[in-house]
């Protein structure tokens, strides 16, 4: 080799010289100090002796031996105990004097420490947000770190320049001084420090700290050096807490709120500005001492206060309280008073902040409303209508002497009641129902008519009125029942209502008659009139004369019965419906057939009869014989005069009822027409001259009055059957 091998030792950086066999030839004292070895190395395999290498550091040396070219390089170890340690390496070749290669200079420092520090740097700027850049004035070129990209949310290989840099700045104020800073940087060297909004790349605005360093040369800026920090969240905070405490302090002047602090032990006493405004007085006229607070307390007020302070002091209770003061024009405010006391490590209290508020109007308000609820309560009580305070279960709170009178009840007894216990089942649900909207919000009150049961178990009807009392938060905090008792009135109703339903079928008993005197009659008097007319004929003898007055003594006794029965109909009834008979219902169409015997020989009728003789229906036996006699003599009048004229007449058992029909073969109703009109009054659909449309109408309605029902089944041509259905008697 031609280096001085001995001058390896003294060198004070870590070095080794090795062979071409990658074995140690000599070394630096330093080296055996970093590496904790001794000389007892020379000639031993580099390798073995420094097993715990980067496999980087192995590579180099072998190209460094191959190439004869310089390696630098670097590369971190990791123990398996998890420690870490970071190598820096230089390589070089020794040559003879061939120049062959003949061995390799090392110097491998352990650089740990500070990669250590720089990694630490840049994890502190990361989390801190903390960018570098610099201004090269001599190249005008601008570096930017990738902290500094970052903030301004740049791409990743962005390169800026001077005037790009100072666009981000938000236009305006931020703008305009960091232009102003930067020319004063170059002209004067002046450096700065300042905290401006910009505007990233994604148009964000965000608070940053700019620090800006000039370097001058020869009275020239040739660069500018400095570092940018993310200081938005913390500027922002800034700006909120001005903001508050402004808003606080605004707030205190506006509501009047004093802020006071006593020390405890110099006895002195600190006022805000607000404080001589509440207690009236000069800031120059106040001693700053407890006692000149204590002067301002009303005399009636002062021993109580005092005692407050003392029991705060000593911590026995919290100063919250409020007094009176009187101003040195006489005036008496009231104020509230509220404080913290502060207290040293061992407990001992050292002062005492406070608050105080000028509550004068509120305390007015509320004695003026003490007044109105005194009044209002006596007006609760003394009511004439039944007023009660209902809890949202529906238990009563407080009832008055009027409600208490109209259920019969204590006021101790309804107060352990609820209103739905005393509710009619019938009338709670509704109830309930309103009361269910009232607490929903879609009604502010309401009013219905229910039935309560009094103690003694009575009905009572009352009108009652429920209104919300809401809470200043809109939760309902009670109901306000307001309860008139109408039993009187709906008494009177139903007495009306009775004398009402009286009079309406006393009017359907004489439309009944009108109807049996203008139809009925007309049928005997028909029937009478066609006997009398046998009668006259002289050509009629014997037999044949002798059946002609049976008839006629039959058609008279049919008459006197048909009156008898009109007797019934018009009298007056004084319950609330018709006392109904049993009537056999076969008798009564056999004597309907017998009365109207002369209109049935006369149109050449046919009626085959179906009805069994014990059928019993209920009944009034007028309106019977008007049904059954309209229903034959609809028959016979609406017949088809192009076939023979006959009637079917049926009755059979159908449960709790007996159906009874009567059929023809006569022109039938078109019902798609006439069906909706079929039983209306003063309703004809054939044109004969003598009809008036009221018979259906009547027997529709005489029907309906017996508990039963009618209906009707036709065809045009083929003939009609009205089906009837009537009690069981």
């Amino acid at each position: 080799m031609t280096i001085d091998q001995s001058l390896y030792q003294k060198v004070p950086v870590p070095i080794a010289l090795l062979g071409s066999r990658l074995t140690f030839v000599d070394f630096s004292d330093a080296w055996l100090e970093q590496f904790g070895l001794s000389r007892d190395i020379k000639g031993e395999p580099f390798f073995e002796i420094m097993s715990q290498l980067p496999e980087a550091l192995r590579l180099d040396l072998n190209k460094c031996l191959e190439d004869a070219k310089e390696r630098l390089g670097a590369g971190r170890l990791i123990f398996e105990n998890g420690d870490a340690v970071w190598y820096d390496w230089k390589i070089n070749t020794t040559k003879d004097s061939d120049d062959a290669v003949n061995g390799i200079i090392l110097v491998l420092e352990n650089v740990t420490d500070g990669k250590l520090e720089e990694t630490l740097l840049k994890k502190a700027q990361k989390v801190a947000r903390i960018g570098g850049w610099e201004v090269d004035l001599v190249k005008n070129k601008i570096y930017w770190s990738n902290i500094t990209r970052e903030i301004h949310e740049v791409a990743e290989g962005y390169i800026p320049n001077l005037e790009d840099g100072i666009s981000f700045y938000k236009e305006g104020y931020s703008r305009e001084t960091i232009s102003k800073l930067v020319a004063k940087a170059i002209e004067e060297g002046k450096p700065w420090d300042a905290e401006l909004q910009l505007v990233t790349d994604k148009r964000r605005e965000i608070w940053v700290r700019a620090i800006g360093e000039p370097e001058m040369v020869n009275g020239k800026c040739v660069r500018i050096t400095g570092t940018f920090q993310d200081i938005d969240k913390r500027k922002k905070a800034e700006i909120d807490y001005v903001n508050v405490s402004e808003r606080h302090a605004l707030a205190t002047r506006a509501a009047g709120i004093g802020i006071w602090e006593y020390v405890i032990q110099g006895n002195q006493v600190v006022w805000d500005h607000n404080m001589y405004e509440l207690y009236g007085i000069k800031e120059s006229d106040f001693d700053g001492v407890y006692e000149a607070w204590e002067a301002c307390v009303i005399p009636e007020d002062k021993e109580r206060t005092a005692q407050e302070v003392n029991d705060a002091i000593e911590g026995t209770k919290d100063f919250n309280t409020t007094f009176r003061v009187q101003w040195p024009n006489g005036e008496t405010r009231w104020i509230k008073a509220e404080a913290a006391v502060i207290r040293n490590e061992e407990g001992k209290a050292l002062r005492m902040i406070g608050a105080n508020e000028d509550i004068t109007e509120l305390m007015t308000t509320q004695m003026q409303l003490v007044k109105s609820e005194e009044s209002l309560q006596g007006a609760f009580e003394n009511s004439s209508i039944g007023m009660a305070l209902v809890a949202l279960d529906g238990t009563f709170i407080q009832v008055n002497k009027s409600l208490c009178k109209s259920l019969g009840y204590s006021s101790d007894e309804l107060l352990n009641l609820t209103f739905q216990d005393i509710t009619h089942p019938d009338d709670l649900e509704i109830d309930l129902a309103f009361l269910g909207e009232l607490v929903d919000g879609k009604r502010s009150t309401y009013q219905i008519e229910k039935r309560y049961f009094d103690k003694e178990g009575q009905l009572v009807y009352v009108l009652l009125t429920v209104t919300a009392v809401r809470k200043i938060d809109g939760e309902i905090s009670h109901f306000i029942s307001q309860i008139v008792d109408i039993s009187s009135r709906i008494k009177a109703e139903k007495k009306l209502k009775s004398l009402l339903q009286l009079t309406t079928n006393q009017n359907g008993s004489l439309l009944n008659f009108a109807h049996i005197v203008t139809h009925n009659l007309r049928s005997h008097a028909a029937n009478l009139t066609m006997i009398s007319g046998f009668l006259l004929d002289e050509t009629l003898v014997g037999e044949e004369r002798k059946d002609t007055l049976n008839m006629l003594g039959r058609a008279s006794g049919g008459l006197n019965e048909t009156i008898s029965h009109l007797n019934e109909v018009v009298q007056v009834k004084l319950g609330t419906e018709k006392e109904l008979n049993g009537i056999f219902l076969r008798k009564t169409i056999d004597k309907v057939l017998q009365d109207i015997n002369a209109l049935i020989n006369e149109n050449d009728v046919g009626i085959d009869i179906a009805v069994p003789k014990h059928i019993k229906i209920k009944g009034v036996p007028a309106y019977l014989e008007s049904i059954v006699l309209n229903l034959v003599t609809n028959g016979i009048k609406y017949r088809n005069p192009e076939k023979k004229c006959h009637l079917k007449i049926e009755a059979s058992e159908l449960g709790q009822n007996y159906v009874f029909s009567v059929e023809d073969n006569g022109r039938g109703i078109d019902l798609d027409k006439y069906g909706q009109k079929l039983f209306g009054m003063y309703k004809t659909f054939h044109g004969n001259k003598d009809a008036r449309g009221i018979g259906l109408f009547i027997t529709k309605n005489q029907i309906e009055s017996m508990g039963g029902t009618i209906k009707v089944e036709s065809q045009i041509g083929v003939g009609t059957k009205f089906i009837i259905k009537f009690l069981k008697g």
